[in-house]
């Protein structure tokens, strides 16, 4: 290896631009990743993150612009050229196979062969030695990835990708999907890697947490770089005026809303995934947030009351009128509306367009003997679309083709033409950006003041902290402790989810 290349940046982008028809998605980006660096890559959904890294995997073709990795010229095929590069990617979707285990997940794509035969001996060896690495011995190889936590198959996915000793990783919002302590565990491997001098590519809208594991920055914005620089020299709030073009006075708006009457009772509910029996009241004109841990039983108390899931004992009121065992399409007759946490999975019909999936729920506007006025359905989602400033070619885009940010505003875009009285949000900010986020706050505050009763679960607590009245903390199946917002801090909050007592 000559001097240069020894000195050069693990990667280098210059001039990188990228154009889908009319539309320019990159413009000149540049972006110079150190070695062992963590380079946190920021801007809203839709500022071209995701075309950049995607150019960077070879999964796209710049049209215009250079590639370096070490100081060599980098032009990736596809995918898994760039993966035999060394450079690895772990999406915001866990792109893992449920149904195989965690040996077949880690080796998938690059099994070791002899004679057509696979090395199983080898390849376990291997994977032990990167869990090991990972200081995760602990999760065992012929388990389903189904059957772990989130958080493990988070560590599967990284296992894959530097199974190889991949010099360049990018994390896609890798966190999203995380508990705290499932966080400071990820921080512990990036740190590790960092010593080994694996360079990194870290995307997240958490800036808390960005200023916490960067070394450095750069700020997309309409496609174009708007900032870029050392972390431990910039502030937040400066960070969030590259991004949005603006400061953003108030994250949580806040309008006056006053508590009704009861709009939802729980009274003993226990459903088929539920390990306790839940009580709560939730008020017309209150905003309810269910903290806790994943998996202690939030999202399941939401799926029962719903109707996703049975109901094997308890009731559910709404209004005062009990809600026998009702399907989801019964409840929402009733008046409820829920955007699930799996918006790809569930909360979407990703391959439908934007008009059929923010009008499925209530079709009585656009129906007349017997047919459904396709113009008027359209009408509306461009109304939707222009009121929460979805991004997207028009109301005739398959949902599949936005990014993650514009599907989010999608699926509550459903719930506010729907026009429930009782909305059910479950992570309804998880995965979107800051500008967003205070969109998503906003209408929450404004259904409040409308009279809309909101149960809101949420892994952020600085989020239930400044948009809800009452919060409800889940340990174990159980609600433990219900109070006013303003009776709680962010370590009381931790302090409940984690051990059952504030």
């Amino acid at each position: 290896m000559t001097s240069a290349t020894a000195s050069a940046p693990a990667l280098e982008m210059r001039g990188i631009t990228k154009r889908f028809g009319a539309t320019s998605a990159l413009e000149e980006v540049d972006l110079i990743l150190g070695k062992g660096d963590v380079h946190a890559l920021l801007g809203e959904n839709g500022a071209g993150k995701s075309t950049l890294v995607k150019i960077l995997s070879g999964a796209l073709r710049p049209d215009r612009g250079e590639m370096r990795l070490a100081g060599r010229p980098y032009h990736p095929a596809d995918p898994l050229h760039g993966r035999r590069s060394g450079v690895s990617m772990i999406y915001q979707e866990l792109n893992l196979a449920p149904h195989l285990t965690v040996e077949e997940n880690i080796m998938l794509g690059t099994e070791v062969h002899s004679g057509g035969f696979l090395k199983r001996r080898d390849v376990r060896v291997k994977i032990k030695e990167t869990l090991e690495f990972l200081h995760h011995p602990e999760i065992v190889l012929d388990v389903p990835v189904r059957q772990l936590s989130v958080g493990a198959r988070q560590i599967v996915e990284i296992s894959r990708a530097i199974l190889d000793r991949a010099r360049i990783l990018v994390m896609d919002e890798p966190t999203s999907s995380l508990t705290r302590e499932d966080t400071e565990r990820l921080f512990q491997v990036i740190r590790k890697l960092k010593a080994e001098g694996v360079s990194i590519i870290y995307i997240s809208h958490f800036l808390e947490e960005v200023r916490e594991v960067a070394d450095a920055y750069t700020v997309l914005r309409d496609g174009k770089n708007v900032g870029a620089g050392r972390m431990a020299e910039a502030s937040l709030e400066a960070i969030i005026q590259l991004m949005v073009g603006r400061k953003i006075a108030d994250l949580f708006p806040r309008l006056d809303h006053r508590l009704g009457e009861v709009a939802l009772s729980l009274n003993g509910l226990k459903g088929v995934r539920m390990s306790g029996a839940v009580s709560l009241e939730l008020h017309r004109g209150e905003i309810l947030g269910l903290a806790g841990l994943i998996g202690a039983g939030r999202t399941e108390t939401l799926r029962a009351v719903f109707g996703l899931d049975a109901r094997q004992s308890g009731q559910v009121e709404i209004a005062g009128v009990k809600a026998l065992r009702l399907k989801p399409w019964q409840m929402i007759r009733l008046g409820l509306g829920l955007l699930s946490e799996d918006r790809q999975g569930e909360g979407l019909a990703l391959s439908r367009s934007l008009t059929d999936n923010i009008t499925l729920s209530r079709f009585g506007p656009y129906r007349k003997y017997g047919f459904l006025s396709q113009k008027k359905r359209s009408r509306a989602a461009l109304q939707w679309m222009e009121e929460l400033k979805i991004k997207a070619e028009g109301s005739g885009q398959a949902v599949a083709g936005l990014s993650g940010g514009n599907q989010q505003k999608t699926a509550l875009a459903r719930l506010l033409h729907q026009d429930a009285d009782v909305l059910l949000l479950d992570e309804p900010t998880r995965g979107i950006d800051v500008l967003s986020k205070a969109q998503i706050y906003d209408w929450m505050s404004r259904l409040a003041a409308r009279g809309k009763g909101i149960l809101f679960v949420s892994s952020y607590f600085p989020e239930l902290l400044g948009v809800c009245d009452r919060i409800a903390v889940f340990f174990r199946g159980q609600v433990v402790d219900v109070r006013p917002a303003a009776g709680w801090r962010n370590e009381s909050l931790m302090a409940a989810a984690t051990t059952g007592k504030a």
